[in-house]
């Protein structure tokens, strides 16, 4: 049989994302990764050319992975933060990723770096242009809807990096049980903080005068 190098390349990221998640970064073993694979340690090195560039190029990718597929609509703020917080339940990984990140990665070369900006610079363009803070004029509306992604972005992603604290603050027997109640407050926030801007306009339109 031929030598299929695509496949080796799919096999070694999927055994890298899973080792990574649960160990991160200084805790993985390129030999459990090439294990995992069945593919030997230097297609690692050739295909990715080290963990640090593995652990990189699988974070860039499960990010890529959200960024495509799920966007932040200002018009329907409610259905899209469920979306995303779906999302987050069924791909437990990223969060994990994200904290490993946090720990052990001390600094981020500058295409990678230029890369997520981008993808967020997007994402906050589309939250713009969908409505956010319209109340606001030219700068201060883009640098509203940069907090807004970044407060719905922790409004959801806590739940899955502490599911152990959030299930002893909720007094629920089962992950499951909390997750479930947290994904309706969650959706209710995310609901009342698109809103409150316009809202309080409205009040101080009807007052007294």
């Amino acid at each position: 049989m031929a030598y299929d190098a695509e496949d080796t390349r799919r096999r070694i990221f999927d055994a890298a994302a899973a080792e990574f998640a649960e160990r991160g970064l200084a805790g993985a073993r390129v030999d459990r990764i090439a294990a995992a694979a069945m593919a030997n340690k230097q297609a690692i090195y050739l295909y990715y050319g080290g963990k640090e560039k593995l652990f990189a190029a699988v974070l860039r990718a499960k990010l890529e992975e959200i960024h495509c597929a799920l966007s932040i609509d200002a018009g329907a703020v409610a259905e899209s933060v469920g979306q995303v917080f779906d999302w987050y339940q069924e791909h437990p990984e990223l969060i994990r990723l994200l904290l490993w990140e946090a720990l052990e990665v001390c600094g981020e070369d500058d295409e990678s770096e230029r890369e997520r900006r981008d993808a967020f610079r997007q994402k906050v363009h589309h939250l713009v242009d969908s409505g956010a803070a319209r109340h606001l004029p030219g700068e201060a509306r883009v640098r509203a809807a940069q907090d807004m992604l970044f407060t719905l972005m922790g409004l959801i992603s806590w739940n899955f990096a502490v599911p152990r604290m959030c299930r002893l603050v909720l007094d629920e027997e089962t992950d499951r049980a909390a997750l479930a109640r947290r994904r309706e407050t969650v959706i209710e926030v995310a609901r009342r903080l698109a809103t409150a801007p316009d809202a309080s306009r409205a009040g101080s339109r009807s007052g007294p005068g």
